[in-house]
């Protein structure tokens, strides 16, 4: 497949928007109106995929079954819509596998600090027997999760100016902002630093006032946010894999003939594997992209993390929090982790 660049992926959005949108000639109303919710702006590739997709579910169906995507968080946040999507307010939702771990532990189980070293073991683990383990979870809360599971990216840490990371040693005592879930603070807690709670929407002003020194997310995040405007240096420490699960409401799943489901499903998961090309081609490029806005990377040794996380019984307590069957599928594609 030919690599997408970041340039091209924001014409291809504004292509699918405008098509999507903007330039849907009238029609008939479709037999079937399904509404998905994603927290991704629209020039994001996830979002530019699951565009392309509907509309490919459109034409196949010839009109009878209609997605229309809602990107960058039009419908709620993220555990909003996913409220909503088990209420049956929206029909389909592209959860990130660490908010849906609020509803299903599970789901965080893949995203265990500095468990997978490449991309080529990820994706052996989710189309294989941890993904299907991680499936089966969330089918047992009532709501229905497509095969293919899409691409959030390894997330890398980010620092301001004078503290750069290289080591254990570098994160001691250092104020780092992670989002709401108990593994990422588990994580950096374990490795001594100070990890703080606050929402993305606020990330922005708290670096740029102090209140932390740094932040975890995947590279997108650092340039939709500008965040590199606050922040001098990357680690890229790759110390947590991340996901989203298409989602759907039961009751409307179930409405759908048996042509329409099956379009459904192998439209989105086609397009899952796609984007996942996708959004590995636009972490490299961002590299470079970030290197000429002032950012300045390193790559820390993940082998003194892990260590460090042995010795502060991390995988020992997530262990024991996922139960001896659910580690064993973990650890059938990542090695021991203790």
């Amino acid at each position: 497949m030919k690599e997408m660049t970041r340039r091209g992926l924001l014409g291809a959005a504004s292509a699918a928007w405008a098509t999507g949108f903007l330039g849907k000639p009238a029609r008939a109303a479709a037999e079937f109106e399904f509404k998905l919710g994603v927290d991704t702006p629209d020039t994001h590739p996830l979002t530019v995929r699951l565009i392309e997709a509907a509309q490919a579910i459109g034409s196949q169906s010839g009109g009878r079954l209609n997605v229309t995507v809602f990107p960058n968080s039009q419908l709620g946040g993220d555990p909003e819509m996913l409220s909503q999507l088990r209420a049956g307010g929206i029909d389909l939702l592209a959860a990130p596998s660490l908010t849906l771990s609020t509803l299903v532990p599970l789901s965080g189980l893949p995203s265990v600090g500095f468990a997978f070293p490449s991309y080529d073991r990820v994706w052996a683990a989710m189309d294989g027997g941890l993904g299907d383990f991680v499936r089966e979870a969330i089918a047992r809360t009532g709501v229905v999760p497509m095969k293919k599971v899409w691409d959030n990216g390894f997330r890398q840490i980010t620092s301001s100016s004078g503290r750069q990371l290289n080591s254990v040693e570098d994160l001691k005592g250092f104020k780092i902002r992670v989002p709401v879930t108990s593994l990422l603070t588990s994580l950096f807690s374990g490795l001594g630093a100070l990890p703080s709670s606050i929402s993305y929407s606020e990330l922005y002003s708290a670096l740029q006032t102090h209140i932390v020194e740094g932040q975890e997310n995947p590279l997108a995040q650092v340039s939709t946010g500008k965040l590199y405007e606050v922040q001098k240096y990357c680690a890229l420490s790759n110390h947590c894999w991340s996901g989203y699960w298409i989602i759907a409401n039961r009751r409307a799943l179930s409405s759908l003939p048996a042509d329409l489901l099956e379009m459904l499903n192998s439209g989105f998961d086609a397009a899952a594997v796609r984007e996942r090309a996708d959004l590995e081609a636009m972490d490299r490029a961002l590299q470079v992209e970030l290197a000429a806005k002032g950012v300045i990377f390193n790559k820390p040794d993940p082998v003194q993390f892990r260590a460090a996380l042995v010795k502060a019984g991390f995988y020992a307590q997530w262990q024991k929090t996922y139960g001896g069957e659910a580690w064993a599928q973990l650890e059938k594609y990542t090695g021991p982790l203790s």
